[in-house]
């Protein structure tokens, strides 16, 4: 994951370096949405069996009982994604934290500094 996440930081920098100029706030906010949940997906996919997801929604802080009920939503991913309590879970100061570059954040950071 390590890997992956280093080479998404890369292309995120140099896309949004080379759209920077323009304004595209909006397109870059959903990007961002979709990116994560897109990574909530993978993180999902990756803890295959219900032990192993409840074990992770556990680590993350997830009160048993409802760690419990989601970790048995198998194969629903995107639901689990978007709508359950792993988009609160791993959010998005916990992906910062993990490394991630927000391409929102990061646009309106270099979009500032070309604009002026």
């Amino acid at each position: 994951m390590r890997k992956s996440r280093e080479q998404l930081n890369l292309f995120i920098r140099g896309w949004i370096n080379y759209f920077s100029l323009g304004n595209m706030k909006s397109i870059v906010a959903s990007i961002d949405e979709r990116l994560r949940t897109r990574l909530r997906v993978i993180i999902w996919k990756q803890w295959k069996k219900k032990s192993r997801r409840l074990w992770g929604l556990l680590k993350l802080g997830v009160p048993k009982w409802i760690a419990d009920k989601v970790s048995g939503w198998g194969d629903h991913y995107q639901l689990v994604a978007q709508k359950s309590v792993l988009k609160r879970a791993i959010s998005k100061p916990v992906l910062e934290k993990r490394g991630l570059v927000s391409c929102l954040d990061y646009y309106l950071e270099r979009h500032a500094l070309k604009v002026s």
